[in-house]
């Protein structure tokens, strides 16, 4: 028997929690400042009886100063737990990289030079890739370590489902595969049947953010654009909160 599935319209946060979800920061740390400055603002006026902010994933590379979103976020989370950081590919790349040198194509590839210069590693004064990669081994907090390879892969309120890239669909929410909830593309985003839940992730840039009876796309290439983008569930009331270009 088919699950039925849920229309973004019909789809409502739990009762009595205001939900946040932001989209992929790349390194912006200055544009993920100033979304949490507007989200604390409404936390403090409107006093929900719970919330969460829940980011998307992809905190690292491209921008400037991926050591300050990590280091944002793990002050956040150690704050309040409703603060919730979900595992990117970018995340879990450089990971992955952090543990075996053979990922160093992918990493400069995917904007690694710029995340190791947060760092205060210049990965081009090395004479190799070996000296490269130890010393921005060295550089990084063991409490950053321990984030990246702690994060969750995707988390679930009333009738919204979120994680980084999206789901392979016909496949169980709790079946999902971590690579497809990191990666996937092509398969998602062609599927136009409803989800069990609607699906709130990041991962594809896009101008805008693509609100579909299915999916939510809240990639708005901020570490380019300057537009960080949060969505906001209450009941079944939605709207969407952006930093301004500078």
């Amino acid at each position: 028997m088919s699950v039925p599935g849920i229309h973004f319209a019909d789809a409502a946060a739990p009762d009595g929690m205001r939900l946040y979800a932001i989209g992929d920061v790349h390194g912006r740390a200055d544009l993920l400042k100033r979304i949490h400055e507007r989200i604390d603002a409404e936390l403090l006026r409107d006093r929900p009886s719970d919330w969460r902010v829940v980011h998307l994933g992809d905190y690292v590379d491209r921008g400037s100063d991926s050591k300050g979103v990590i280091d944002f976020l793990l002050e956040r989370i150690a704050d309040d737990a409703r603060h919730v950081a979900l595992m990117g590919n970018h995340d879990e790349r450089f990971a992955f990289f952090l543990k075996d040198i053979s990922e160093w194509a992918n990493f400069i590839n995917f904007g690694g030079r710029e995340n190791a210069l947060s760092y205060g590693v210049d990965l081009g004064a090395y004479a190799d890739a070996a000296q490269a990669h130890a010393a921005l081994r060295s550089a990084i907090p063991e409490s950053h370590l321990e984030f990246l390879d702690t994060l969750p892969y995707s988390s679930a309120y009333g009738d919204f489902f979120l994680c980084h890239a999206g789901i392979r669909p016909g496949i169980a929410l709790e079946a999902q595969s971590p690579d497809d909830l990191v990666w996937i593309r092509k398969e998602f985003h062609r599927h136009e049947a409803l989800h069990p839940k609607v699906i709130v992730h990041g991962h594809t840039p896009v101008g805008a953010p693509d609100i579909l009876p299915n999916r939510v796309n809240l990639d708005t290439l901020a570490y380019e654009s300057g537009i960080l983008t949060s969505m906001v569930f209450e009941g079944k009331e939605k709207r969407l909160i952006q930093t301004e270009p500078l």
